[in-house]
């Protein structure tokens, strides 16, 4: 939505795992090397253990999708919360085998002879428990038996578990010492630094083909490192949101204030408006709605770019206001109520006589002449153009704001049938900006 806005050619923050947006931290790159060195040397255990959103996946990811796959058997358990009997029971799914016995012992025996011929073929099968804190301590103290699987110098499987923080207290329980002594590599990833962080935006935004490195100002990028605390996860999401914003602003860069009401809506402080709620509506409607057309026998409408359509400032409408005239306001008091007597050429739809000035909260879909019509029984291009006339913040007839106010100013008295807008006097009637306040 944003991409061409910020000279960018892919979207620079996904909040999932992205092997081509990684980026190495010393604490990375140590995980990766663990990864790496426990599974090709057949280690047996491997464990890499970081706080929620430190990218512990991301690095997972991206030694699997580099490793030789040919020679990979890669079994991904994304829910460990298995007996031992549900764990050997995918494992034989993923590998492909029949299970013939329900009984422990014998699909162990099984196991191995097919891991046998594996390693023969040399062929390396990796188990990957990912959020193994939430793995039975009964099952993670029976992965012993798997574990033991081995040729007089090799390992058989590969297992390698990432986990939260909180993995660590479970490997300290009294009942798991076996397993905790098997775990021949571990290593933990840490938050980034403040410089990290800040190497971390630049490196995604440069991925993305920004040319020119960064899309929002010093102060900006300081107010979303702080806050995020060295989480890339955090990081992405308050930069992703922080362009979308910035883009329904159409401001470039992204400034801090904007970076501001981000947070505030992170943080549930009820600093930004109602616009901002209908953010999430607003993202999955910019795809399907781009480019499409609506037609009636008035007018046809551009609809795309609703994207940013929510986010402009309700100050726009109070600055309008402010700025209406003395003069106009004045007239507005003593303009008369009677019918307007209508001059119009043959075949235009008669004007509906207003007494005074209307004002229509724009809603999604709507457009300009559509509102005029509903107003005025008539939207040509002299309606249209008076309505400008009177609303400057509509800088494009084919696309007006929800949430913004449009002004539909009360008819003059008298109209001149080569001017319909000016009085028989030939003087410019004087119309309403705002309905009298």
């Amino acid at each position: 939505m944003y991409l061409a806005f910020y000279g960018l050619k892919k979207q620079p923050f996904h909040i999932t795992p992205d092997p081509e947006f990684l980026y190495l931290s010393p604490s990375h790159k140590e995980a990766l090397a663990a990864i790496i060195y426990g599974i090709e040397e057949r280690k047996g255990f491997v464990t890499i253990t970081g706080a929620v959103g430190v990218g512990k996946t991301t690095i997972l990811r991206s030694y699997l999708e580099s490793a030789e796959k040919e020679r990979l058997k890669i079994i991904y358990l994304f829910n460990a919360k298995l007996t031992f009997e549900g764990l050997l029971k995918t494992i034989y799914q993923e590998l492909n085998l029949k299970v013939e016995s329900d009984d422990v012992v014998e699909m162990v025996n099984k196991l191995y002879e097919v891991l046998i011929e594996e390693y023969k073929q040399e062929n390396t099968v990796v188990l990957v428990v990912d959020e193994a804190q939430n793995m039975p301590v009964d099952t993670l103290e029976s992965l012993r038996m798997i574990s033991n699987l081995e040729t007089s110098r090799d390992k058989l499987i590969q297992i390698v578990l990432v986990g939260q923080p909180e993995f660590e207290e479970v490997l300290s329980l009294h009942r798991l010492r076996q397993l905790k002594q098997r775990l021949a590599i571990r290593s933990t990833i840490l938050p980034l630094t403040k410089a990290e962080s800040l190497e971390y935006i630049k490196f995604r935004l440069q991925k993305a083909g920004s040319p020119s490195g960064l899309v929002f100002t010093a102060p900006a990028v300081r107010k979303i490192i702080k806050k995020a605390q060295g989480i890339p996860r955090v990081l992405n999401v308050l930069c992703d949101n922080a362009l979308i914003t910035g883009f329904g602003y159409q401001k470039k860069p992204v400034t801090k204030g904007i970076v501001g009401e981000i947070i505030g809506d992170f943080e549930g402080s009820g600093r930004s408006s109602l616009r901002r709620r209908w953010l999430p509506a607003t993202v999955a409607l910019a795809g399907i709605l781009a480019g499409a057309f609506w037609v009636s026998s008035h007018q046809q409408t551009v609809l795309g770019k609703v994207g940013g359509l929510v986010f402009r400032e309700q100050k726009q409408e109070r600055a309008a206001v402010r700025e209406t005239r003395p003069e106009d306001r004045s007239i507005a008091k003593d303009s008369s109520t009677q019918p307007v007597a209508e001059t119009r050429e043959p075949g235009t739809p008669p004007l509906k006589t207003i007494s005074a000035g209307v004002t229509k909260i724009v809603t999604l879909g709507d457009t300009l002449s559509k509102l005029a019509y509903d107003v005025y029984g008539n939207s040509d291009r002299e309606v249209i153009k008076l309505i400008r006339q009177y609303n400057p913040q509509i800088t494009d007839p084919n696309l007006i704001y929800p949430g913004n106010a449009v002004v539909f100013p009360r008819l003059p008295d008298k109209r001149r049938s080569t001017n319909p807008w000016t009085s028989h006097g030939g003087n410019s009637i004087s119309l309403l900006r705002r309905p009298n306040e």
